[in-house]
């Protein structure tokens, strides 16, 4: 039984632990800064900071979050990258929504076979057979 639980257990890559910083304007987004850390928490420098950046934008159903890599060395160059990378995210999340949209409106429903016969579609009108 132990060897079942052991399998579910989530278990964290102790060498990619990050320390995670968030800075925001308050108006246009987020950027979170992820240092690297040993896993005794100090700072590894063998391996790069990295930035992401994160915003929302809004649908008929709600707030939709995005997130985005920003490439940089720096938090200022993240600051100045957000802008055209949340437009990229933006752009790249509508394309996606338009694709679900698309797959949903092709999508056939077939009956199940084991239903019975498939109607005309008169029949499902409610023309083409007379009534009883």
């Amino acid at each position: 039984m132990s060897s079942v639980n052991d399998a579910r257990q989530a278990i964290m890559d102790s060498s990619q632990i990050y320390r995670e910083e968030t800075y925001t304007d308050r108006r246009v987004g987020t950027i979170r800064c992820l240092t690297p850390v040993t896993p005794e928490g100090t700072v590894d420098a063998t391996r790069p900071v990295l930035y992401v950046g994160q915003a929302q934008i809004m649908t008929p159903m709600g707030a939709l979050p995005i997130s985005f890599d920003l490439d940089a060395a720096t938090l200022s160059a993240a600051i100045a990258k957000f802008g055209e990378a949340a437009e990229q995210a933006v752009q790249q999340t509508m394309r996606e929504l338009q694709d679900l949209r698309r797959e949903q409106a092709s999508g056939l429903v077939i009956p199940d076979a084991a239903g019975g016969p498939i109607p005309s579609p008169s029949d499902l009108l409610g023309r083409g057979r007379p009534r009883r």
